[in-house]
């Protein structure tokens, strides 16, 4: 009896540690699973920029298939030229103009921004308490209402302090002197070695304006569908256009024709053997040519005026001329005997 007790308190013994485990496990699990699906509550917001650099606590997370940064209570942030945009996790935008420097730290919902060197643009959407801090100046931001909250914060070329409030109102604090300043909306005050006494008309001093969000669309998956024989040659003219193809067309000094190939998609099948092949019947081949403009000309051509060439009239010959003519020809037509005749005629003409 003594013995089966014993061996009932051992199984209770190791069913404790077992249990905990269990819900150990459960635990981890559970964490893991929601881990994804909730924002760090120390997330600022996400950084997007051209030469910025950031130090300090982030993260990497992958945003519409694009590889983004993301700013914690921490971060800090340098813009070495340009511009960069932060937008926010409650809602909102933060531009900044560099060369810049500054710092972010965040605890619930108050979001601080140490601003060494730069220019800031702020727009709020929602309901978060905004503190800016400077070497002299503290600039808190105070809303109207339930309105937005847009303000700039920065410094010059020469170095005095912006503040310009767009919308809403900016409680400013010189932090050696305790000395307050409320500046009202539509406001825009220049300092001058951070001394509130100093307050001017900034006019415009700093400028850095809010940028457009630039929302990639997400990838659109494209699903292929096999055709039939009948319908291949009709759909194979009329598909996606392919982008090196529009750019050969367009080009006046390639006129040469462009071929086109259109396939059905590829069966994989891990089971078979032998994969099976594209049927010839199915592959589409398109030519794309220029055809070139008949030119018709219209009007009348003119050339250079031609000199008609008159023929000379024939020669008229002489009566003397004319009346030796038959002369000469008469001797060519004398017989032998008129020849005998004429010389013994000569002969008696000489001796009478």
């Amino acid at each position: 009896m003594t013995s089966f007790s014993n061996s009932i308190a051992c199984r209770r013994r190791a069913a404790v540690p077992a249990a905990c485990i269990v819900i150990l496990c459960a635990a981890l699990i559970a964490a893991a699973a929601a881990r994804p699906d909730e924002t760090p509550s120390d997330s600022v917001g996400i950084i997007d920029g051209e030469a910025v650099t950031v130090t300090g606590p982030m993260s990497v997370e992958l945003v519409h298939g694009q590889s983004k940064t993301v700013l914690r209570s921490g971060s800090d942030v340098r813009v070495k030229s340009g511009t960069a945009r932060i937008d926010l996790v409650e809602g909102g935008q933060i531009s900044i103009c560099g060369p810049a420097h500054l710092s972010v730290l965040k605890s619930g919902g108050s979001l601080t921004i140490a601003l060494e060197t730069g220019t800031i643009h702020v727009h709020i959407e929602r309901d978060l308490a905004l503190t800016i801090y400077t070497p002299q100046i503290q600039a808190q931001t105070v809303a109207i209402g339930d309105g937005t909250q847009d303000v700039l914060v920065g410094f010059d070329t020469q170095g005095a302090m912006c503040i310009r409030a767009n919308r809403g109102a900016v409680r400013v604090e010189q932090q050696l002197t305790g000395q307050r300043v409320l500046i009202p909306q539509a406001g825009d005050v220049l300092l001058l070695n951070g001394q509130l006494g100093n307050l001017r008309t900034s006019a415009g001093h700093c400028a850095c304006d809010l940028q457009s969000t630039r929302a990639t669309p997400a990838p659109q998956p494209e699903v292929s569908q096999p055709a039939a024989a009948g319908e291949v040659p009709k759909k194979g003219p009329n598909a996606k256009p392919d982008p090196l193809s529009a750019t050969v067309e367009k080009s006046p000094a390639k006129e040469e024709p462009v071929y086109q190939v259109f396939m059905p998609p590829l069966i994989y099948d891990a089971n078979a053997k032998v994969q099976p092949e594209v049927d010839p019947k199915m592959i589409v081949l398109v030519r794309r040519v220029r055809v070139r403009p008949t030119l018709i000309f219209q009007g009348r051509v003119e050339g250079e005026t031609v000199a008609a060439v008159t023929p000379a009239p024939p020669p008229t010959l002489a009566p003397a001329e004319s009346s030796s003519a038959p002369k000469s020809a008469a001797p060519g037509g004398d017989s032998f005997v008129d020849r005998v005749r004429s010389f013994v005629r000569k002969l008696w003409s000489s001796g009478s």
